[in-house]
């Protein structure tokens, strides 16, 4: 099964997902950039960001939609829609849930 990414409440509710099938791509992609944030993702157990890390994880994502290829630019972009709900309300983690 391939990484999907959720927004979540800190009582466990999903609020948003994302399936893209690039989605592992684009984290080996971050891990080969040495990215601080989404190259660090586990693709086998889950990883969680909180808001106030989203101010680094954004400009990671809108970076690699810019030089990514079409799918992994396209799961980027899916990815960052989800990134941007953490900033609306405060206690929602942005979860990219493992193999």
């Amino acid at each position: 099964m391939p990484i999907s990414v959720n927004v979540r409440t800190y009582t466990g509710e999903t609020l948003a997902a994302c399936m893209h099938p690039a989605i592992g791509d684009l984290c080996r992609r971050a891990e080969a950039l040495a990215s601080p944030m989404l190259g660090y993702v586990d693709p086998y157990d889950d990883t969680w960001f909180n808001r106030s890390q989203m101010r680094l994880l954004i400009p990671e994502l809108k970076a690699l939609i810019d030089s990514a290829s079409a799918p992994e630019a396209e799961a980027a972009a899916e990815v960052l829609a989800l990134a941007e709900q953490l900033e609306l309300k405060p206690h929602r983690y942005l979860i990219f849930v493992g193999d």
